[in-house]
């Protein structure tokens, strides 16, 4: 089952829409791009495949808060800031501006706040036309690390990560990505893969569960 958006009529087709595009790699990181050759860009990060056996259970959810930043200290990133992330008309899912936010997460507001119970989705640049972004040391993280989600509320939501999958943007993994869960679950997405054509060929994506 796939994360739930309101089941308003123009909603449904706009969910409809937004995982098929998923799927397709255009949603979210598939527009994250390096199309510049006049910067020096990173390399192609070299993550890998690698995850846990368990999901940890027992661990208390926390109350809806809004994210206020992201902290994740295998690849020194550590920033007070969050920005809003939507669907637009045609059901895409945003991201964080390529031009004034490279160096901030992005958060989609039609997923639970980080901490609650459900998926809670953030994206972020590895890289953008302007050079290395926010991600950029996204080959230093490895299973176990753990990704802390400052909160509105002053508390923070710290995820441990169980899986980290690299995958080609036409294999987009859809469902095991935006699936419903009965406990606190963190997805973050960002771009890998060698440069074709512009763009990164692959999305590098992190399942963590809260601690």
């Amino acid at each position: 089952m796939a994360l739930v958006i309101p089941s308003t009529r123009v909603r449904s087709r706009r969910r409809a829409r937004f995982l098929a595009a998923v799927a397709g790699g255009v949603v979210a990181i598939g527009t994250m791009v390096a199309c510049s050759q006049s910067v020096e860009l990173p390399p192609t990060p070299k993550v890998g495949n690698t995850q846990a056996t368990s999901i940890p259970t027992g661990v208390q959810a926390l109350p809806k808060s809004r994210p206020a930043g992201l902290k994740i200290d295998a690849a020194g990133v550590d920033t007070r800031k969050m920005v809003d992330l939507k669907l637009d008309a045609t059901g895409e899912l945003g991201v964080p501006d390529a031009d004034t936010e490279a160096n901030s997460p992005g958060w989609w507001t039609g997923s639970v706040t980080p901490g609650e119970i459900g998926v809670s989705v953030l994206v972020a640049h590895f890289d953008t036309k302007h050079g290395p972004a926010l991600m950029r040391d996204v080959e230093k993280i490895k299973l176990g690390d753990t990704i802390e989600v400052p909160r509105e509320d002053g508390s923070a939501a710290k995820f441990r990560i169980r899986e980290i999958e690299d995958v080609n943007k036409k294999d987009f993994p859809t469902s095991k990505v935006y699936s419903a869960t009965d406990h606190a679950e963190l997805r973050l997405l960002t771009c890998g893969g060698s440069i074709e054509h512009g763009h990164r060929t692959d999305n590098v994506i992190f399942y963590a569960d809260l601690m």
